[in-house]
C-alpha cells in the first residue's frame, strides 16, 4: 500500500478553508486557515453591515467571521471572483469577492461585494493577516431569496467570476450598486470548472 505524503497547503485550499469555517459555520476550519497570532482588519464603505474594525488573533478572528456572523446570518454563499491558482503557494493575494445571504431574524436577503487583501506567512503556509474591505451591502425583501438564491446556487463555487456573475444576476433593482462595482473593471477570469 502506497505511503501518502504531505504536501503544503496551497493558497486555494486556504482560501477555501476560510470559506468552509465563515459560510458554513464551522469554526474549526479557521485553524486550517489562519496563523494563531493573525490579524484581522475591516474596511467598511457601507453602513448597511457591522464589524469589528480589527480583530487579533485566531480566536478573536473566529469569533468576529464565524460565530458571531454566524448566530446572524445563514445560507451564506460567497464567491472569490478571482483564483491563485490550484498548487500556487503565494506570499499574499488580492481577490474581489461577492457574498449572498439571508438574516436569520428576518429572512431579508444581503447581497453585497468588496475585496480580500491576504498575506500568508511561509511556514506554516497560513493567513497571518486578512484586510476584508466591504464596498456594498444591500438589503433586499425576503420574497426575493428564491430569485437570488436561485442565481446564487447556478454559479460555480466558490470561485466564479465577475462577467458570469453580473449576467445572470437577476432583475432586481437594489442590485445595482453590487453589480456597478463588480463590473467596474476588465478581468481575466481564471477558468472556472465547477471542481474547485
Amino acid at each position: 500500500m502506497p505511503t501518502a505524503t504531505v504536501t503544503p497547503a496551497s493558497t486555494a485550499s486556504l482560501m477555501r478553508n476560510y470559506l468552509h469555517a465563515k459560510d458554513e459555520n464551522r469554526p474549526l476550519y479557521m485553524a486550517r486557515a489562519f496563523a494563531a497570532d493573525a490579524v484581522l482588519k475591516m474596511t467598511l464603505r457601507t453602513q448597511a453591515i457591522a464589524f469589528p474594525p480589527e480583530a487579533r488573533g485566531l480566536d478573536a478572528i473566529t469569533e468576529a467571521l464565524v460565530r458571531t456572523f454566524g448566530q446572524t446570518y445563514e445560507n451564506v454563499f460567497t464567491f472569490y471572483l478571482d483564483h491563485p491558482g490550484e498548487d500556487a503557494v503565494l506570499p499574499d493575494y488580492i481577490c474581489d469577492w461577492f457574498v449572498g445571504m439571508t438574516e436569520k431574524a428576518t429572512g431579508q436577503v444581503r447581497v453585497g461585494c468588496g475585496c480580500y487583501e491576504w498575506e500568508f506567512q511561509a511556514s506554516p503556509h497560513l493567513a497571518r493577516r486578512l484586510t476584508i474591505t466591504i464596498e456594498a451591502m444591500q438589503s433586499l425583501p425576503a420574497d426575493t431569496a428564491p430569485a437570488v438564491f436561485g442565481w446564487l446556487t447556478a454559479l460555480p463555487y466558490p470561485w466564479t467570476d465577475a462577467q458570469r456573475v453580473v449576467n445572470s444576476a437577476p432583475p432586481i433593482e437594489a442590485l445595482a450598486p453590487v453589480m456597478h462595482w463588480i463590473r467596474r473593471a476588465d478581468r481575466d477570469a481564471y477558468p472556472v470548472d465547477g471542481t474547485a
